[in-house]
């Protein structure tokens, strides 16, 4: 692997996971998935070890994705030095993980590869809400994982 990306959200069970795994999938599609890898966490480690949301994990499934092997982890400080980019969910976590970064860590809010999203657009989280929430992340993680992969497609061919 030559290029690596870390997907980060809050507790790592609903839009980093999601994201991971949507990512995955359109790298894969792209002609990618050798050259890139991509993993995620949360910033908080309240459910480290744990699967994925149940929510996340059935709108996954009912689009063809399969997050059954999620089990969430806590973003370290150290991570940075094995990951070449660095994405969070929403200026929440974004901050936290600027906070932490060392000088010069590409540090970004994932949603800013999505060409259509306005400029600091975040994926806000559903954990909250109903199934439209989830369904909302969904889309808006196949559009930024769609830009992502168009832009590395670009550098790393």
């Amino acid at each position: 692997m030559s290029y690596r990306v870390c997907l980060v959200c809050m507790g790592n069970i609903c839009r980093s996971p999601m994201a991971e795994i949507v990512l995955r999938q359109t790298l894969d599609d792209h002609g990618l998935a050798e050259r890139v890898s991509v993993d995620s966490a949360g910033t908080g480690g309240w459910h480290a070890g744990g699967p994925m949301d149940d929510r996340a994990a059935r709108m996954l499934a009912r689009h063809g994705y399969d997050g059954s092997s999620h089990r969430a982890r806590q973003f370290a400080r150290d991570w940075f030095g094995e990951r070449d980019l660095v994405l969070a969910m929403d200026e929440e976590n974004l901050r936290a993980l600027r906070h932490m970064a060392p000088p010069g860590a590409d540090v970004r809010l994932f949603r800013s590869f999505d060409p259509e999203a306005p400029e600091g657009a975040e994926v806000p989280d559903p954990y909250y809400g109903g199934v439209q929430g989830f369904e909302q992340v969904l889309v808006q993680v196949r559009a930024a994982a769609e830009g992502l992969a168009k832009k590395l497609s670009d550098e790393l061919r």
